[in-house]
Formats: C-alpha cells, structure tokens, sequence
C-alpha cells in the first residue's frame, strides 16, 4: 500500500532533507503543478491539503509524475474516510491539523502520520496514538523558543514546524531542534491557485540551498567532535 515507504523511513528522509512542502490553493491541477515544481526543485515531500478543490486527482498526477526518491501525500486529513481516500488516491503519508481520529487510522494502517499539535499534552498523546512525528502547528505562536521549550520534557519527539514558517524563519527553528520545517504560503506564493511558477521555482530553490548549507554544517560540527575524540 506504502511502496515501502514505512514510518521509519520516511522520518530518516525528513531528517536528511529537512523540509517539506506545503501545497493549499484553490485550483488542483495548478496545485499538481506547484508540487511537482517544487519536487523538480530538490524537495523530496510533499503535502497536498485536502480542503485543496480536487485534491485526490491532484495527489494522484503527483504520484504517477514525481521524481524517483520524492514522496506526495495529503494534508488536512480528519477522518476515517479521508484516510482511505487518500491511500485510494496513491497518497504515501498524512499530516493532520489537530488531534483528529485520523493518527489512528492511519498509524494502523502503517501509514507515516505527521500529526498536528501545538501543547505539551498534545505532541505527547500524539506520539501514544501512533504519530510518527508532530507537526507543531502553527509554529509561528510561539517561535523557535517555544519549539526548544517543549523538546526539553520531550527530546524524543520529531518536531516539524509548519505555519507562518519563512526562508528567514527556518534556520532557528532547526537550531531549536526541529527535525524540518513546512513552508506553505512563504514558499508556495500563488501558485497552487494558478499563479507564477517561476518564482516558486526561484523559491524552492532558496529553500533547498538553505537546508543544504545547514546540514553541511552539522557534518562540519560532527567530524570536529569525532576528531576531538579521538
């Protein structure tokens, strides 16, 4: 159902791409398109929410067009029934806005769950209701500070931060700890509603080069210690 692509692997490619993108317009098709040109941008995920008009038919031109190694699944996701519409659609993971009985079914299903929390009980019953990380929504509340706060009972928990996350935005929020950001509107623009796909183009870029330059330097950081080590 998955291709393969379980819980476990699809948290280790989070933790290696460090992002993942947000598709919400109001056009599918162009949604298709914003997604798939970002893909072709260097981002491995993809997320379409559902309240996109024609969302499943957008998920499913993804799947069938994406690059080889990059991933599309559905955003918005509440219920029973959308869970089974989008593994129907080709749909490889689900991120969800809240605490919705969704985490449930999909983590039975082993499908990867990115689940919508914003307090401490929240991310913390997420993860026992079988999320495999939480997304913290919105992050912009509360800021990068906020993000270190909540990881020093729950070190842990993979922490995703979407909502109001900008180019600017990102490098604290993964020097607070998150495992990846989710741009939405700072990266999609217009886009998925039938506006200018150069300047998404230009701005996934942006994004990949951001990501790129960061985990460079953790392996800079990383073999220093391993050499101090030894």
């Amino acid at each position: 159902m998955t291709s393969g692509n379980t819980p476990e692997k699809f948290l280790h490619g989070l933790k290696e791409s460090r992002l993942i993108a947000i598709v919400r317009g109001t056009d599918g098709p162009a949604a298709a398109r914003a997604a798939l040109a970002v893909m072709a941008e260097g981002f491995r995920s993809v997320e379409v929410a559902l309240t996109t008009p024609d969302a499943l038919a957008a998920i499913r031109r993804i799947r069938d067009a994406a690059p080889e190694g990059c991933l599309v699944g559905a955003g918005t996701v509440l219920t029973a029934r959308d869970v089974h519409d989008v593994v129907a659609a080709g749909g490889q993971f689900i991120v969800t806005p809240a605490l919705a009985e969704s985490i449930d079914v999909g983590a039975g299903l082993g499908l990867p769950v990115l689940a919508g929390a914003l307090t401490p009980t929240e991310a913390y019953q997420a993860m026992t209701r079988g999320a495999t990380a939480v997304k913290l929504f919105p992050a912009s509340v509360g800021g990068p500070s906020y993000l270190k706060a909540l990881r020093d009972p729950f070190p842990q928990i993979p922490f995703i931060a979407v909502g109001g996350v900008g180019l600017a935005d990102a490098p604290a929020f993964w020097a607070a700890g998150a495992i990846a950001v989710g741009p939405g509107g700072p990266l999609i623009g217009d886009a998925a509603s039938g506006g200018d796909l150069d300047a998404l183009r230009e701005r996934a870029r942006a994004f990949v080069a951001l990501a790129d330059a960061r985990a460079g330097t953790h392996r800079m950081e990383a073999t220093r210690l391993e050499a101090k080590l030894s």
